[in-house]
């Protein structure tokens, strides 16, 4: 088996026991809402602290659902990994290109544009 395979699949192993180790030792049995976001345990500890504390600001936009809010953020984190994925993919296909013509210069055949401007 490949070096590459290897580490692929051990990364992939890791993130699937990222996934899963929670919901098997049972973390966040005790609350009402296991899981929730950062910003809604983040809102309880303020309030905890300070009762009286007011917001600096507002949301622009209050997704009228935690449902519709769920989706709004799925969308954006699968667009940030489709730009991503992009530019890893553009950058590879590159590298690739370039490791081609460095063969091809190597090996001696001609490019494209010499055998077009051959035939002329």
């Amino acid at each position: 088996m490949k070096r590459n395979t290897k580490i692929n699949l051990l990364l992939l192993l890791a993130v699937a026991l990222l996934a899963v180790m929670p919901l098997v030792l049972g973390l966040g049995d005790h609350k009402e809402e296991p899981f929730t976001g950062a910003d809604g345990e983040a809102e309880t500890a303020i309030t905890e602290i300070d009762p009286d504390y007011e917001p600096w600001f507002s949301p622009l936009y209050e997704p009228p659902s935690g449902e519709i809010e769920s989706a709004l953020f799925s969308l954006q984190a699968a667009l940030g990994a489709g730009v991503l994925c992009y530019y890893f993919g553009l950058r590879r296909g590159r590298k690739q290109g370039e490791q081609r013509a460095l063969e091809r210069d190597a090996a001696g055949a001609p490019d494209a544009g010499e055998s077009d401007r051959e035939g002329v």
